[in-house]
């Protein structure tokens, strides 16, 4: 991942940096709170970029929005989270992705309802 100082908080290719430190280096309530602000910033822009693929997702399908949920994939979604945060456990994590995609599928019918009819 190439840096670029004049792309403050991204890199060259758009990815925003995430550098908090480990809970072990923590030691005062004040760096603590920092440390979640910089993962906040990470997980907003993670979200929102999320939503964008989400948007594209649902033009591309046959059936889109919440009629064209496929809770297979949702499945797989979940599971392969858990193998990454496994303390979370799936059915936290279900919940979570349930969130994270209602969201999602709400920004992009907004988007298709404002879009200028072809």
């Amino acid at each position: 991942m190439a840096k670029d100082p004049r792309n403050g908080d991204r890199t060259t290719t758009g990815e925003p940096r995430f550098r908090p430190p480990a809970p072990s280096e923590v030691t005062d309530l004040p760096a603590a709170r920092a440390a979640i602000d910089t993962i906040d910033a990470a997980l907003a822009d993670l979200l929102a970029r999320r939503t964008e693929m989400a948007g594209v997702v649902q033009r591309l399908k046959p059936v889109g929005g919440f009629a064209g949920r496929d809770p297979e994939r949702e499945r797989q979604i979940v599971a392969a989270m858990a193998e990454r945060a496994p303390a979370l456990g799936p059915e936290r994590l279900s919940r979570i992705m349930n969130v994270v995609i209602e969201a999602g599928l709400e920004v992009a019918e907004e988007a298709r309802r404002a879009a200028p009819e072809r």
